[in-house]
């Protein structure tokens, strides 16, 4: 069982290194987080990267909804990623975009100018570059096309990621970034299926627990594919479901400790489903699919 840090070891490091792209403070704790906390625990090294400071963020947690954290929210969301990355055991690098916030309304309104969103995509996909070419990933973890969900921010940190993956080994491209660096493998993070929420809901009905999740699959279009179809790679990580929530509860601004994040039990959580799920969409490196790592065909350079 790991602790809270995240660094007990599951096996001996090879030293590879992974990258995450995030477009907000929190993602990072929500999609992935136990493999990160996994790879950091055998010896890898880890860097998650965040497009925004997450200052349009709502305050989700009714125990945080008081106008002293709203008036320094930016600054407190910075000092939660803090926390965060410490519990999981990664790196963190802010890129400086502000959060373009989630658009409502008919029409729907434009998004702030400046925001994340709207900056030139030659401009974020230069800063994420610097970093790749800092960092050198073997491996770059993003969203898929539709961001996870249709934020904006999320489905511009998928263009800067794929965008970045390709310019990264380029010499020609964003010079004066640092020595070109071509990373192997390119993954999108599937944390949320229609497959998995129904394995949690039956679980959670047959043990006679409550179970949050009727409504939702109750919504849930049953004509349109789930994202499982497209998942090549499952992680074992159940190991670091409670190095997982740790870093989650450390957004408090953002997590209620007593929201549907937590109403599957941990142990349930291991039983039912204990991986988390990627999409390899590039890879340099000969992989057999499905696979169950993502460093799966690197090796160190």
């Amino acid at each position: 069982m790991a602790g809270v840090d995240g660094r007990t070891a599951t096996g001996q490091g090879a030293g590879l290194r992974l990258m995450a792209v995030h477009a907000h403070p929190d993602d990072e704790s929500s999609k992935g987080a136990a493999t990160m906390a996994r790879y950091v625990a055998d010896g890898h090294d880890v860097m998650v990267v965040t497009c925004t400071g997450g200052e349009a963020g709502s305050v989700l947690n009714p125990a945080m909804d008081r106008p002293e954290v709203i008036a320094n929210m930016t600054e407190i969301r910075h000092e939660e990623m803090a926390r965060a990355a410490k519990i999981l055991g990664v790196k963190h690098r802010w890129l400086g975009f502000v959060d373009s916030g989630l658009p409502e309304g008919e029409p729907l309104p434009p998004l702030p100018e400046g925001s994340f969103a709207t900056v030139p995509l030659a401009e974020s996909t230069e800063a994420l570059v610097r970093v790749i070419r800092e960092f050198r990933p073997h491996v770059i973890v993003t969203y898929d096309e539709n961001g996870g969900y249709p934020h904006p921010d999320h489905i511009r940190c998928h263009e800067i990621s794929v965008a970045a993956f390709d310019a990264a080994p380029d010499p020609e491209s964003f010079p004066g970034t640092g020595e070109p660096w071509q990373p192997l493998k390119l993954y999108y993070s599937h944390g949320f299926s229609r497959a998995k929420m129904t394995a949690f809901h039956e679980a959670l009905v047959e043990a006679g627990i409550d179970s949050p999740y009727a409504e939702w699959l109750g919504k849930w279009d049953p004509d349109k594919a789930d994202v499982m179809e497209r998942v090549t790679t499952r992680v074992s990580c159940a190991d670091f479901f409670e190095v997982r929530d740790e870093a989650l509860k450390a957004h408090a601004t953002q997590i209620d400790p007593n929201s549907r994040w937590f109403a599957v039990p941990l142990d349930m959580q291991r039983e039912v489903w204990p991986t988390e799920e990627y999409e390899l969409v590039r890879s340099l490196v000969d992989s057999t699919l499905p696979e169950d790592d993502l460093f799966a065909g690197c090796a160190i350079r």
